[in-house]
């Protein structure tokens, strides 16, 4: 659809009716867009400004029970019929039944006026959220936030402190929507300032699968056991560390078994033929037994993993899509890695010697995983178990 209106012209007062009354009527954005010859952005931002598309009268859904059908149950309860007999006169399923009656009071207390009502009640939509309409919860979770917990937190601490008390309960799903949808009016927007990323609107995450670039993948599920199960050392998972605008960034290569850390540079040019060239040149002094595989998301900075391979003998695994969990070592390990080089700076003036000199600090730093072994220590009684013709066996 092609939009005719000249680039900042605002529409008209009736055209900004026509586009609620379409909308309203259950057209959609790109025909109610159409109408007015603007864009759905344009029609985004009308609804916006007005609460969004006005409530219309509800109908009855026909899978639901009726008045008629409510007062049947209610002569047959009071008539001494079983709830599998009310059902079977009335067509349906015996759990509906049961659930009907019990949600309303059960057999003594069930009417089918207040029932009707009650039912109509509850299928009202949007719902007031729950914290808007629990004062004493809101205070609580205002509280927490001000100490800078996490929603997730907050959810698993409420439960905690009032064990008895079912109303003090609410999810992390409910707070981050309280925050980061101001229409449920529960949380000030001023309160996202205590999240850890300090948003103020959700991040979208669908994304397209750049996997579409690259060919001969093979894939993480073709991976031997030895790798899997981290029996031998030698195999590696590497990711990029990007920095300011995306113009600049580090290559990270973590050891899966020993946790070691290798760092390479490559400034600002992330084609795939610098970055392989950088990583083979950073890998060249290994022992060969050190540098079997290397695991790698899908971003195309890989895209020359068929020459790589050939040029170093190592074979490239691609993971799943959207799966950072499959190189858990190297998602630890760059988490740590921004502790020296944070989001938003410029990766490209750090030398040679500082990437060194960081991975030098990790590799000396004690791990949990290791058995608060360092990776450099796990490493060198690899290479010693080696030297006396040993096995190496999993730290």
């Amino acid at each position: 659809m092609s939009v005719d209106r000249v680039r900042g012209q605002r529409l008209t007062r009736s055209e900004r009716l026509e586009v609620r009354r379409r909308i309203g009527n259950g057209e959609s954005f790109e025909d109610a867009a159409g109408s007015v010859r603007c864009s759905t952005k344009t029609v985004q931002r009308v609804l916006n400004s007005v609460g969004g598309v006005h409530v219309r009268d509800r109908d009855r859904s026909k899978l639901r029970l009726s008045l008629r059908e409510r007062e049947e149950i209610s002569l047959g309860i009071r008539a001494g019929e079983s709830l599998r007999e009310i059902a079977r006169r009335l067509n349906c399923s015996p759990s509906t039944i049961s659930r009907e009656v019990s949600v309303n009071g059960g057999l003594g207390i069930y009417r089918a006026v207040a029932a009707d009502e009650a039912a109509y009640r509850r299928a009202r939509r949007p719902k007031p959220a729950k914290l808007s309409t629990c004062h004493g919860l809101r205070e609580e979770v205002e509280a927490m936030l001000d100490k800078r917990w996490s929603p997730q937190q907050i959810s698993a601490r409420l439960v905690i402190e009032f064990p008895d008390d079912p109303e003090m309960r609410v999810s992390h799903e409910t707070i981050y929507r309280s925050l980061f949808v101001q229409s449920w009016g529960a949380l000030t927007k001023e309160l996202t300032a205590c999240l850890r990323t300090g948003r103020t609107r959700r991040r979208p995450h669908g994304r397209k699968d750049p996997g579409g670039y690259i060919k001969d993948m093979v894939v993480i599920s073709d991976r031997p056991a030895e790798i899997e199960d981290r029996a031998v050392p030698g195999h590696w998972e590497g990711d990029l560390i990007v920095g300011s605008g995306g113009h600049s960034a580090i290559v990270t290569l973590v050891e899966r078994q020993t946790r070691y850390v290798m760092l390479a540079r490559i400034g600002r040019d992330k084609t795939s033929n610098h970055v392989c060239a950088a990583i083979a040149r950073r890998i060249q002094d290994l022992p060969n037994h050190l540098m079997r595989s290397l695991t790698w998301d899908r971003g195309k900075e890989l895209a020359s993993h068929t020459q790589f391979t050939i040029d170093t003998g190592v074979q490239v695994y691609f993971c799943d899509p959207h799966s950072p969990w499959q190189r858990g070592s190297n998602e630890n390990t760059n988490g740590l890695l921004r502790q020296y080089f944070p989001k938003g700076t410029d990766l490209s003036r750090h030398s040679r010697g500082d990437l060194d000199a960081v991975a030098l600090a990790l590799n000396n730093r004690p791990r949990k995983t290791l058995r608060w072994r360092t990776p450099a220590e796990a490493l060198n009684e690899h290479l010693r178990s080696i030297q006396q013709g040993g096995v190496a066996t999993t730290p």
